[in-house]
C-alpha cells in the first residue's frame, strides 16, 4: 500500500499520498500507510477520507486559507485533497487512495484519471491479497483437518490392533507386554503400569520381557498398596473413572508437584502427565492401566475416547487371563498332586523329571509312577517295584483328571493281580475303563522290576503304543526295547497283551519318557530318539540321575514345547 501512496505523489506532484482503510479498520486501530513514510497527514485528511467512504464516490477538494469551513471536517487552513474509493470484488468498500497538498490547487482531468487508475490497481492488489490470505487460511485449515484426520486414523488403527492383539493373550505378563507394544508407537508414553485388585490390595503386574516403558530391568517392583490409599491410581479404581494427574513441569524446574505420582511404579520418573484408566470387568473393576508422559500431554475428547476403549480391550484380556490362570492353576495342582514321590529301594537309584508345555494353558496327561509291588499269596517278600510312564490324550484339565483315574486304576490292577505280569494289569485297566465307560485313551509303558542274583534286576514290561524305553549299560551300550502292542483306547475291544523281559546288570540304567521329549513340529521323531540314545550313551559314568535327566531334556527336548514331557530313570547300583 505504501508503494501506491508513493506512486500517487509522483504522478500528481503532491507532497503526501496515503491509503486509508475503511472505517471498521480505522476503528480497530489500523494506521494509514503514507508516503513519505512516517509523515503525519493534516487533521482534515481523515475526515475527507470518511466523506469519500460514505459517498462511495471520488472527491477532489481545494481550499484557500480564508478561515472558512466547507463541511469537510477541516479548519480554515489552505490545502488540497483528492481521494478515490478502493472497492472489493463484490463492490464493498476497502478504503481510500488519497493525495494532499499544503496549497490550493486545481485538479485536472489527467489528475482525476491518473488517481482513478492507481486506485483501480490498488483495489486489485488488495483483492488479490485478500484472496491470498483466504487461500492461506483455507490451506492451513485443510492441513489442520488433514492432520486431525490422520491422527484419528492412527487412533482407529491402534484400537483395531488392540482388538486383534489382545484377543489371543493367555497370561497377565503377555497382556502387559502387548499393551506396551500397542501404545509405544502411537501414544508414546514414557511409562506404563498395570495394577490388579487382589484382596483389597493393588498388585503390580510384571513380566520377564519388560522394555523401556516399564523402567530399567534392575528396578525393583514396588510392593502392593492399599485400594483405599492416596495414590491416584487407587482413586481411579475406587471411583470407576479416568483420573488425569499433572506432575512437575519444566517451567517450575521440576519442583513441587501438584500431587503424588499416579502410581508407586512412577515414583522418581518425574513424569509431567499421567492417565489412570480403570479396567472394568464383567463382575467389577479389575484394576487400572496407567500411562505417563514426560512432557505435558493434553488429553482431549478424542484421546479420552481412545484411552477408554483401549482400557476396555485391556480389561477383557485381563479377565480372560485371570480366568485361564485360575483354571491352569487348578489343573496343575491336580496334576502335580498325582505325580508320585519316588520310593527308596535298596540297590536302585530313581529319578523323575516333569516339564510342562511352554504354554501354560496346555495342561497335559503325562505321568510317571513307582510303587512297591504287592506280594503274591504264598510268595516271599521282596523289593519288587512297579514302574509306569504314560500319556493320556489331551492338553486340558479333563486330560489331567483322566490321568489321575487311570493311574489309580492301574495301581489297583497290580494289587488285584499280585504275582502276575505287567501285561495283566494293563488288560485289567482296559476292561475296567470299558465297564465304567471311562473315555480314556493314550499310551503307557508298565513294568515290574524284581531283584535277581549277583546284583542284577529282572525287568518285565508291556508297552501299549508308547515310545520305546532305552537301556544303557555301564560300558555305554544302548539298547532300545522296541516291542509294543496297540495303544490304550476306550473304543477298542480289550485283547491279550504281550510281556517281554531282560536283565538289568549292575550300573545299568533304564530310561522311560513321553513323546513330549522327542516330538517337535517340523522335526523327525526318529532322529530325535537317535540323538537321545547318543546323549544317553555319552553321559559320564556315575553322573547323578537328576543331572542326567536335566541334561537330556536341555539337549534333546524342543525349545518351544507344544506338549508336556516326563523323563523317568532307574539305575541299578554298581557291584
Amino acid at each position: 500500500m505504501n508503494r501506491f501512496a508513493r506512486l500517487a505523489t509522483r504522478l500528481l506532484a503532491v507532497p503526501l499520498g496515503l491509503v486509508w482503510l475503511e472505517p471498521a479498520g480505522e476503528a480497530a486501530g489500523a494506521v494509514p500507510e503514507c508516503w513519505p513514510a512516517g509523515a503525519e497527514p493534516d487533521p482534515a485528511v481523515p475526515a475527507c477520507c470518511r466523506l469519500v467512504a460514505e459517498d462511495g464516490m471520488p472527491r477532489f477538494l481545494s481550499r484557500v486559507g480564508d478561515g472558512s469551513d466547507d463541511g469537510d471536517g477541516g479548519g480554515g487552513a489552505a490545502f488540497a485533497f483528492a481521494g478515490v474509493p478502493l472497492v472489493g470484488g463484490s463492490g464493498e468498500l476497502l478504503g481510500v487512495l488519497a493525495v494532499t497538498d499544503h496549497a490550493p490547487r486545481q485538479w485536472s482531468e489527467d489528475d482525476v484519471r491518473d488517481l482513478s487508475d492507481l486506485a483501480a490497481a490498488c483495489s486489485a492488489q488488495m483483492r488479490m491479497r485478500t484472496r491470498s490470505e483466504t487461500v492461506r487460511q483455507a490451506r492451513e485449515a485443510a492441513e489442520g483437518e488433514a492432520s486431525r484426520v490422520h491422527e484419528l486414523l492412527n487412533r482407529s488403527e491402534l484400537l483395531l490392533r488392540a482388538s486383534e492383539d489382545l484377543a489371543d493373550t493367555s497370561g497377565l505378563d503377555e497382556v502387559r507386554r502387548r499393551v506396551g507394544d500397542l501404545v509405544g508407537g502411537d501414544l508414546q508414553p514414557a511409562g506404563i503400569d498395570l495394577v490388579l485388585v487382589r484382596q483389597g490390595m493393588l498388585h503390580h503386574v510384571t513380566g520377564p520381557a519388560d522394555g523401556d516403558l516399564f523402567g530399567p530391568p534392575p528396578r525393583r517392583l514396588p510392593e502392593p498398596f492399599g485400594l483405599v490409599s492416596h495414590w491416584p491410581v487407587a482413586r481411579a479404581v475406587r471411583e470407576h473413572r479416568m483420573i488425569v494427574v499433572d506432575g512437575p513441569s519444566a517451567a517450575d524446574g521440576g519442583g513441587a508437584a501438584a500431587g503424588p505420582p499416579a502410581t508407586p511404579a512412577f515414583d522418581g520418573l518425574r513424569l509431567a502427565t499421567a492417565a489412570c484408566l480403570p479396567l472394568r470387568g464383567t463382575r467389577g473393576t479389575l484394576g487400572a492401566l496407567v500411562l505417563g508422559w514426560e512432557a505435558p500431554h493434553g488429553i482431549g475428547v478424542d484421546e479420552r475416547a481412545v484411552l477408554t476403549t483401549l482400557a476396555g480391550y485391556t480389561a477383557q484380556a485381563v479377565e480372560r487371563a485371570l480366568h485361564l490362570d485360575e483354571r491352569v492353576t487348578v489343573a496343575r495342582q491336580l496334576q502335580r498332586a498325582m505325580l508320585t514321590e519316588l520310593p527308596d529301594v535298596p540297590g536302585l537309584e530313581l529319578s523323575a523329571l516333569y516339564r510342562p508345555a511352554a504354554r501354560d494353558d496346555m495342561v497335559g496327561g503325562d505321568w510317571y509312577d513307582a510303587y512297591p509291588l504287592p506280594v503274591a499269596p504264598g510268595g516271599a517278600a521282596s523289593n519288587a517295584l512297579s514302574l509306569t510312564v504314560g500319556d493320556i490324550t489331551g492338553h486340558d484339565m479333563r486330560a489331567a483328571a483322566l490321568m489321575g483315574q487311570v493311574r489309580s486304576m492301574l495301581r489297583q490292577a497290580d494289587h488285584d493281580h499280585a504275582g502276575e505280569g505287567p501285561e495283566q494289569a494293563l488288560c485289567a485297566l482296559e476292561r475296567a475303563c470299558r465297564r465304567l465307560n471311562l473315555p480314556a485313551s493314550g499310551t503307557a509303558v508298565h513294568a515290574h522290576l524284581t531283584p535277581a542274583a549277583d546284583g542284577h534286576w529282572q525287568l518285565r514290561w508291556s508297552n501299549a503304543g508308547h515310545p520305546a524305553p532305552l537301556v544303557v549299560t555301564a560300558d555305554g551300550a544302548v539298547e532300545t526295547l522296541e516291542r509294543h502292542d496297540v495303544l490304550l483306547h476306550h473304543a477298542l475291544t480289550p485283547g491279550p497283551r504281550t510281556c517281554d523281559s531282560r536283565s538289568l546288570p549292575p550300573g545299568g540304567t533304564l530310561l522311560l519318557y513321553t513323546d513330549g521329549l522327542v516330538e517337535e513340529r517340523g522335526g523327525d521323531i526318529e532322529d530325535n530318539v537317535d540323538r537321545l540314545s547318543h546323549r544317553l550313551a555319552a553321559a559320564p559314568p556315575g553322573v547323578p540321575l537328576d543331572a542326567l535327566l536335566r541334561s537330556l531334556l536341555d539337549s534333546v527336548g524342543p525349545r518351544d514345547a507344544q506338549d508336556d514331557a516326563v523323563l523317568f530313570a532307574v539305575r541299578v547300583a554298581a557291584s
